[in-house]
C-alpha cells in the first residue's frame, strides 16, 4: 500500500471518529410542493458526514419523482416506500427509516420543513460536549413562506434552556402533560441505540401524537440537553395535521388515544412519580367521567360568561 494511499485511510478514520455519519431521515407525503427545498436544506449541511433516507409514504402526487431525482443523484441520499406503494403514516414511515439507517445518529426533517447549515453541525457538537443521547433546540415558526407581512418566530422549548433533565422531570413540565412548548420532530438528534432500545416510534399512531409516543418514552427514560440555539425552520401550514384535526374535530380523540397509550406505557414501566401519575389523571379527567367533568369545570365557566354579558347588559 502506498504513502497516498496510507493517508486516505487516515483522513477517512479520523472523519468518522470526529464526525460520525449522521442519518437525515425525511417521511413525505404528497409534499410536492416543499420537497425539493427541504432536501436542498440537508445538501447544504456544513456537517461532512451524512447521509438522507427518504421513505415515501404512499405519495399521489410528483414528490416520489423529486425524490428519486435527488437518489438517483446522489451516493448518500437512499429512496425507501412501503411494499405497494401504500400509505401507513409518518410512524411506520419513521420506524423503516430507522431500520434502513446506517448513522450512528437520527435526525429527523418533515418533507416540508428545512434545516439552516449548521444546523447538524452545531447539534452534534453540543450533544458531545454535554454527553448525552438526545438533544434538541428551539424552533423557528415560518409564516413568511406563505404570509410575508406577518413575522417568523424563533419558540423555545417550554422550559430552560441550556441544561440537561433527567428522566422524567420533562414529561411533568412539557405538553401534553405540562403546560411547557414540547419540541419539533426537525429539532432533534437522537443516538440511533437509544430509539432503538425504546422500540422507535409506534405504528398504531398514524399521524397526531405520534411525535409525543416517542418524546414521552424518551423524557421518561433518558436524559436530554435542551439548547438556546435555533438552526431549523418549521413551515406553518394550514393543512398540517394539528390544523386538520383542530378543524375536523378529531384533535380530542387523537388526544384520548394518546393518554390510553401513556397510561398503559407508564403502568409497564412501573413510573412511581406521584407528580406525574396526578397529571395523567387530570388529564384523562374529561375523557373517563365527561359528565363530572361538564358540571365541574365546564358549566360553572358558561354560567359565569353568561352573567358577565348580563350584567354588562343591565349597566
Amino acid at each position: 500500500m502506498d504513502a497516498l494511499s496510507t493517508n486516505g485511510l487516515e483522513a477517512t478514520s479520523q472523519l468518522n471518529e470526529e464526525s460520525p455519519l449522521i442519518s437525515a431521515v425525511t417521511c413525505f407525503l404528497n409534499v410536492g410542493q416543499f420537497l425539493e427545498e427541504s432536501i436542498k436544506s440537508v445538501l447544504a449541511q456544513n456537517y461532512p458526514n451524512w447521509e438522507l433516507i427518504l421513505v415515501d409514504d404512499g405519495s399521489s402526487d410528483n414528490s416520489g419523482e423529486i425524490a428519486k431525482r435527488f437518489s438517483d443523484q446522489y451516493p448518500n441520499i437512499h429512496l425507501y416506500q412501503h411494499e405497494g406503494h401504500v400509505n401507513k403514516g409518518l410512524s411506520a414511515s419513521r420506524n423503516l427509516a430507522i431500520s434502513k439507517a446506517s448513522g450512528e445518529m437520527l435526525a429527523f426533517l418533515d418533507g416540508d420543513d428545512i434545516w439552516t447549515p449548521d444546523f447538524l453541525s452545531n447539534a452534534f457538537q453540543i450533544k458531545k460536549q454535554q454527553q448525552v443521547p438526545f438533544y434538541c433546540e428551539r424552533t423557528k415558526y415560518w409564516h413568511t413562506w406563505k404570509f410575508p407581512e406577518r413575522f417568523d418566530t424563533d419558540n423555545p422549548v417550554g422550559t430552560t434552556e441550556n441544561k440537561i433533565y433527567s428522566p422524567p422531570e420533562l414529561m411533568s413540565v412539557l405538553y401534553p402533560l405540562g403546560i411547557g412548548s414540547s419540541p419539533t420532530i426537525c429539532s432533534l438528534l437522537v443516538d440511533k441505540k437509544t430509539l432503538e432500545k425504546h422500540g422507535g416510534f409506534d405504528d398504531s399512531f398514524k399521524g397526531m401524537y405520534e411525535d409525543q409516543v416517542f418524546l414521552s418514552k424518551i423524557y421518561l427514560n433518558e436524559k436530554v440537553y435542551i439548547s438556546s440555539s435555533c438552526y431549523n425552520i418549521y413551515r406553518q401550514r394550514g393543512d398540517s395535521l394539528v390544523y386538520t384535526a383542530r378543524s375536523e374535530g378529531t384533535y380530542l380523540k387523537s388526544r384520548e388515544f394518546f393518554l390510553d397509550w401513556l397510561e398503559r406505557y407508564m403502568k409497564r414501566s412501573g413510573v412511581k412519580d406521584k407528580m406525574l401519575n396526578g397529571l395523567l389523571r387530570k388529564a384523562l379527567f374529561p375523557f373517563r367521567y365527561p359528565k363530572v367533568y361538564y358540571l365541574v369545570e365546564l358549566l360553572p365557566k358558561k354560567i359565569d360568561r353568561k352573567m358577565k354579558r348580563l350584567f354588562k347588559k343591565l349597566n
